[in-house]
């Protein structure tokens, strides 16, 4: 297992998707996270998913998905006891990450301004839909929403059917990739300068950066993004085409990928065809071309044409299913997903994925299973230092 932040204590406030994710990167390098939910009923992804009895148990498949490695403290932030709580966990801390909108943690006093006089050393780390500041920040959002608001939405689908959201919650995820980015940049700081530090994460500034050439193209180049479906706008033959049992992607993006192309199809007149000889023509022709291309796929299966267009150095790939994309042998070999046997909070065996690289000294990884709601509750409060007696008195108040 990775060690890389081994030693890093992770106080993670977080709900739902995108500081979870967050904090799932860190805890997949080793760090201790500890997850502080509420007492009543805690993360609410713990009853989100497509698994009612999951979400009975208060393991959605939602919450299982990115909660892995932590551990859970049940915590009432409205009381002065759980604050205090919250208060000495600082003092142990090096990250706190939170994705309340703007604001809260100021009412509750718990806010960075009142936690680094605590732990000068802390990182604090607030994930919001808009931001810390602006005319929006107090504006409540969901991935959905930031996906509207950002253009993505603009983008994606067919002329037809564009606007069209994403089949996943993308914003959400990339703006937990930004914040676990900035986290290890700030940790990486301290470092050097033993400061803390505050980081202000927005979901709408994460998803417009990503949006790379979409927003440059109309920056630089004033030309406005438009829906092209399954097709790439910078190059043709580009895009996802019909083969016997279904779509293959194609990327023949280079001259001599081109002519390959063709020849491997049985057309290589198609590469001196004046509708298609040049890049540029064949992003003028794209549907005269597809209608080309697909005449001779449309003989030979997915699998087929994949194998053979990746011998002559022409990339391509099948449109596969989630299943279909779990169940490649790639995907065992990389060992991405992580496997717990008769997990005690899911009541059955759980599978879940782990993260997209590799680290020499010790690979990504996570022990312990996603946690039940305070499972962790007295172990953490004893590491703190209260006693029985006072663990039992924090329960009694609804504190823990």
């Amino acid at each position: 297992m990775s060690s890389a932040l081994a030693g890093i204590r992770v106080l993670d406030l977080t709900n739902v998707l995108a500081g979870p994710f967050c904090a799932y990167q860190l805890a997949l390098l080793g760090a201790d996270v500890v997850k502080i939910e509420v007492p009543d009923g805690g993360d609410l992804a713990r009853q989100l998913g497509a698994d009612g009895e999951l979400n009975a148990r208060h393991m959605g498949a939602s919450f299982l998905a990115q909660n892995a490695g932590k551990r859970s403290l049940s915590l009432n932030l409205k009381l002065d006891e759980g604050k205090d709580v919250l208060r000495r966990l600082v003092g142990s801390a090096d990250v706190l990450v939170e994705n309340f909108r703007p604001g809260v943690m100021e009412r509750l006093g718990t806010a960075y301004q009142d936690l680094a006089p605590l732990n000068p050393r802390l990182v604090y780390c607030a994930i919001s839909g808009f931001g810390q500041s602006g005319p929006m920040r107090a504006v409540p959002a969901y991935d959905q929403i930031i996906q509207g608001l950002s253009g993505m939405m603009s983008v994606t689908g067919t002329p037809e059917t564009a606007p069209m959201r994403s089949g996943y919650p993308v914003a959400d995820t990339l703006a937990g990739m930004t914040a676990a980015f900035a986290i290890a940049a700030a940790l990486v700081r301290r470092n050097a300068t033993g400061e803390g530090a505050f980081i202000d994460v927005s979901m709408l500034d994460a998803a417009l950066t990503a949006m790379g050439w979409a927003v440059s193209n109309y920056l630089i180049g004033n030309v406005e993004p438009k829906a092209h479906g399954n097709d790439n706008f910078t190059a043709a033959p580009s895009g996802a085409f019909k083969a016997s049992d279904g779509l293959i992607n194609i990327a023949a993006n280079k001259q001599e990928q081109f002519v390959a192309l063709v020849a491997a199809i049985g057309r290589p007149e198609l590469a001196t065809d004046p509708r298609f000889a040049r890049r540029e023509d064949r992003k003028t022709h794209r549907q005269a071309l597809t209608a080309e291309l697909e005449r001779a796929l449309v003989a030979r299966s997915c699998a087929e044409w994949q194998a053979e267009f990746n011998r002559i150095g022409v990339p391509a790939g099948c449109v596969l299913s989630v299943p279909q994309a779990l169940a490649l042998p790639q995907i065992e070999h990389r060992g991405l997903l992580k496997t717990f046997a008769d997990d005690p909070g899911a009541g059955r065996t759980l599978t879940i994925a782990r993260t997209g690289f590799k680290l020499s000294g010790g690979d990504p990884d996570v022990a312990l299973p996603p946690p039940r709601l305070g499972e962790h509750s007295d172990e953490i409060l004893g590491s703190l230092g209260y006693g029985a007696a006072e663990i039992a008195a924090l329960r009694e108040r609804g504190a823990v």
